[in-house]
């Protein structure tokens, strides 16, 4: 397979599988009874909570359920949310609205919800940029039957106009220019940037990540490298970290019933494709929580 076909996959994959038809968000009504605290939650299909069971209406089409970890947070710290985080976001869909397609309506940027008086805001975006994630997960998968027992995903993943390993520090300058201008919108407000899981084992395989067999490590050290690149975005803006990457160790994708995130198939009521199950979000939300409290 030539070098070039990598990327003419994350083109369709982002097509075929990016969350779609998100509505304009308004404040949470469920939060009535909360403090004066204002908590706003950005982010993508790992915030709002994709294929979890529970799904809002308010959240139509961003696959926003009630066990995201924003949900759970905003209960904890009693604060009234407004969660804008919606399947298929980028970074830049902090400043500029999200494109449903030709039958949707385009999501609003998830800056505006962002306001002199919040206090709180979380952020959990990067993954989607330049289809880094379709990359690593699906087109890597995709590709594996070419060589079971190699690594065709690290050779073409390598290569020149196709190199994933160049992807992270420009995501990572992205989310540092997104944080600052969530500072500058809510200058007294907390910001966290809130890490992505390990979803592949640091040994063996499994069929719910059908990789080939060598580019196992490959994948994950591309998880690494996001999570370091975030990780300096967010020191470079003035922002707390949330590290999920470590605390997610021993829960990835092959880890049976301790798994945090789901395999290749969909699981209707469980999860999407690669994405969190609910026992991530509370784990989540405790490690939000707790960087809150220090």
């Amino acid at each position: 397979m030539r070098a070039h076909r990598l990327a003419a996959w994350v083109a369709l994959l982002t097509t075929a599988i990016a969350l779609g038809g998100c509505r304009d968000a308004a404040p949470d009504d469920d939060g009535a009874d909360r403090g004066d605290r204002r908590y706003v939650a950005l982010g993508d299909s790992y915030t709002s909570g994709a294929g979890l069971p529970s799904t809002r209406r308010d959240g139509e089409g961003c696959g926003q359920s009630d066990l995201s970890y924003p949900r759970l947070v905003a209960e904890a710290i009693d604060a009234l949310l407004t969660d804008v985080s919606c399947g298929g976001a980028t970074t830049e869909n902090g400043a500029e609205p999200q494109s449903q397609g030709v039958l949707g309506t385009p999501r609003p940027p998830q800056l505006d919800a962002v306001t002199e008086d919040t206090d709180v805001v979380t952020v959990g975006l990067g993954g989607n940029d330049f289809g880094w994630f379709l990359g690593v997960m699906f087109v890597c998968t995709s590709i594996a039957a070419e060589d079971l027992t190699g690594n065709p995903c690290e050779r073409q993943g390598t290569s020149a106009g196709s190199d994933l390993t160049a992807l992270p520090p420009r995501i990572g300058d992205r989310l540092e220019a997104l944080l600052l201008e969530v500072h500058r919108r809510a200058p007294g407000a907390r910001v966290l940037l809130v890490g992505y899981p390990q979803l592949v084992p640091a040994e063996g395989t499994c069929p719910e990540l059908p990789l080939a067999k060598g580019d196992y490590p490959f994948v994950r050290a591309q998880w690494e490298a996001l999570d370091a690149a975030m990780r300096e975005a967010a020191t470079a803006a003035g922002a707390t970290y949330v590290e999920v990457l470590g605390p997610s160790e021993g829960h990835d994708v092959c880890a049976g019933e301790d798994a945090w995130l789901n395999g290749v198939e969909a699981r209707t009521g469980v999860a999407a494709a690669y994405h969190p199950v609910a026992a991530y979000q509370a784990a989540v939300a405790d490690l939000v929580v707790q960087a809150l409290q220090e």
